[in-house]
């Protein structure tokens, strides 16, 4: 269809002006227009698009919602990492870390200046445009990796969909936080509420669910708030050389930064911004959990540079953990995966930073008698780190006579097996293995997690009707139950029972250090799997390694091979093992081994021990060790004479010392770098 000269020129105008509102109103908080001339503007501008579909362009503001649910994120990976921050909790940390910078930019008599910033509690986000449109948006993820949201992000009224100006880069990429505003929040519980469904815990998992939707309609409902606080890749033009100027710039293009920002001189200029902020905490209208102050001037940020994954530029200054007093109403016990039983305290209901606590964990009978509490205490709760919630100490003047002290229950409260404290161990455990529903439960939970085999859908409540029903025994069940049996289940109908069994045969395809930590195998986490999957490059000879031999592998110390050794003389293991591989058709692609003893002379450092200590500028810790690992070295945690080589990276501590006492070779980052090349 031709679309006429004159409407296309309306089209445009609309879609400039209604931008131009959006900016005054989201970004500068200046409307100038009513609300309600903005929505007649947007109303005529939805029917010229709807008459015409091809005037819509991917700026225009009719189409921040609209796409059509995804099945799934995609995987983005970002140009420039997205790093973390190391955190300071006392004054002395925010001195010694002013005193750190100065010493390394040789200018110890001088203040150096810092922008100070809010660190909002949400969610990191990357923002990517190209000739001044957005063409991506991404969550941090683990820093290198994160989720695509593009859809999502663009239902946020204060990201613009294209920048202002004519001098913005080619590509630009910005960095921020997406929230949800207290009001907002509030608002979305009570609607929570109404319709009989659970509340959010906190604005942050607000934020964090609202933004993962796979239906941007349904992101739109939860209204999102957006400030940006950096810049990523830049490419085509030079920016300020002063981070609170490259802030201005980017308001400039049409992004929304904090009003809050300051920039101060030395650390008693950010500890007395600290101050100002930690008093005005609770009036602001969202969550924030400290200050990040940042070296203002771009040179001396590239002087600094970065240790492991943070810079050495920036640091969060976190709020102290907030308390309260809440009456412990009861003690209950939960049974975890591998049978340990953990006291969990019932609470009255509290609000601690924001976030409505009825449960705090106990940890073990020894943390139940050193804080002596009791049902019926009252309590100090705080939010450890401000996230865990904990039991800080009880107000013996508060007591109530004829209480008792909490004993950890000798028989499982779920299933009746007599429950055993191992010698030397603080948590008493089931011992009724798999025959325990609560361990099937959690072992069920945790085999289809995200990090594990990662069965899209198979969540807690559909596993406890598993379980319940009796209608699978152990994990390989899970893969020959039917279409039929699935949608039989509560709230389960044939599409939903269809996508389970997809998930189910998509995640039979995987590799062998997922599986192994999908197992379960007692004190074997992701890190421990992985090596475990390197050093035998097969299932077989793992399963047949005796306690010595699984002590070969790095990082693998006596107490974990006693636990591997054990889990593989199980007969019923075994059997879930075989099922999982002959019935369900789990498999993997096999790999060398890396074992010295399977390849003596195929990798150039086995046999051969190295310590690592110190920060390393150019990768991290785990990096560092799976390179050593992959030429076939064993990296130790400690100096012994048994040791080949030190690596000493930047602030390295005691192992240096060890090192030298003991007379043993030692090399900089730099000989490292050149090593593993």
């Amino acid at each position: 269809m031709t679309i006429p000269k004159k409407i296309q020129q309306q089209a445009n105008q609309l879609r400039a002006t209604l931008n131009e509102h959006s900016y005054f109103y989201y970004v500068l908080d200046d409307p100038k227009i009513p609300d309600s001339e903005y929505d007649r503007l947007m109303r005529e501008l939805q029917a010229l698009e709807a008459q015409y579909p091809e005037l819509i362009t991917p700026d225009s503001p009719t189409q921040r919602v609209g796409a059509t649910p995804l099945p799934n994120f995609a995987e983005v990976i970002h140009s420039q990492p997205m790093l973390s921050l190391s955190n300071a909790f006392e004054e002395g940390e925010v001195h010694d870390f002013d005193k750190r910078l100065r010493e390394r930019l040789g200018v110890a008599e001088a203040e150096i200046e810092y922008a100070a910033e809010l660190k909002l509690d949400g969610l990191a986000v990357s923002l990517r445009y190209e000739q001044g449109l957005l063409v991506t948006a991404a969550t941090r993820g683990d820093g290198n990796r994160g989720e695509e949201v593009t859809g999502n992000v663009k239902t946020i009224k204060t990201v613009p969909l294209k920048l202002r100006g004519k001098d913005f880069p080619p590509v630009l990429e910005v960095r921020g936080e997406a929230f949800m505003p207290k009001a907002w929040f509030d608002k979305l519980n009570q609607q929570q509420v109404g319709r009989g469904e659970k509340p959010f815990a906190n604005p942050r998992n607000a934020a964090a669910g609202s933004l993962r939707q796979l239906d941007a309609h349904a992101t739109a409902a939860r209204p999102l708030d957006f400030i940006c606080y950096a810049v990523g890749q830049v490419e085509g033009r030079e920016l300020p050389n002063r981070h609170s100027d490259i802030l201005n710039q980017l308001q400039r293009w049409g992004f929304p930064i904090s009003k809050y920002s300051q920039v101060v001189m030395g650390p008693q200029g950010c500890l007395t911004y600290y101050q100002q902020i930690l008093t005005q905490r609770d009036q602001l209208p969202f969550e924030i959990d400290g200050i990040v102050y940042k070296v203002n001037s771009l040179v001396q940020q590239e002087q600094l540079g970065f240790v492991s994954r943070a810079p050495r530029w920036a640091i969060a200054h976190k709020f102290p953990a907030q308390e309260a007093l809440t009456q412990v109403e009861g003690i209950d016990v939960q049974v975890g995966r591998t049978g340990a039983l953990t006291p969990v305290a019932r609470l009255a209901p509290v609000n601690v930073g924001g976030v409505t606590i009825t449960n705090a964990t106990l940890h073990n009978q020894e943390e139940i008698h050193r804080k002596d509490i009791r049902v019926g205490d009252t309590v100090i709760v705080r939010r450890a780190g401000d996230v865990i919630p904990e039991v800080v100490r009880v107000l013996l003047e508060k007591r109530p006579p004829r209480t008792k002290l909490f004993q950890v229950p000798t028989q499982c409260p779920v299933c009746g097996s007599q429950v055993l404290r191992p010698e030397g161990e603080a948590v008493a455990r089931c011992t009724g293995g798999l025959g325990c529903p609560a361990q099937r439960k959690q072992a069920i939970q945790h085999f289809a997690s995200r990090r594990a085999m990662n069965i899209e859908g198979l969540g807690e409540k559909l596993v406890e009707q598993l379980i319940d029903g009796n209608v699978v025994a152990n994990l390989a069940d899970l893969y020959i139950l039917t279409t039929k049996q699935w949608a039989e289940l509560e709230r389960m109908g044939e599409k939903s029972a269809a996508n389970i069994i997809s998930a189910l045969n998509k995640s039979k395809s995987t590799t062998l250090e997922r599986f192994l930590y999908a197992l379960g195998i007692r004190e074997v986490g992701e890190s421990t799997a992985r090596v475990l999957a390197q050093h035998f490059g097969s299932l077989e000879p793992l399963m047949r390694a005796t306690e010595e031999e699984l002590q070969t592998v790095p990082d693998v110390g006596p107490i974990v091979a006693k636990h591997i050794f054990a889990f593989f003389q199980q007969p019923h293991n075994l059997d879930v093992i075989q099922r999982l591989q002959e019935e369900a058709k789990i498999h993997w692609t096999e790999s060398q081994p890396t074992s010295p003893k399977a390849l003596p002379n195929a990798l150039p450092l086995a046999g051969q021990t190295y310590v690592l200590t110190g920060s390393l500028s150019s990768m991290t810790r785990d990096e560092a060790k799976e390179k050593l690992q992959a030429l076939g070295a064993k990296v130790s945690g400690s100096v012994s004479k048994k040791t080949s080589c030190v690596i000493v990276g930047e602030e390295a501590g005691s192992k240096l010392d060890k090192a030298r006492e003991l007379g043993i070779k030692m090399i900089d980052e730099q000989e490292f770098l050149e090593l593993v090349k």
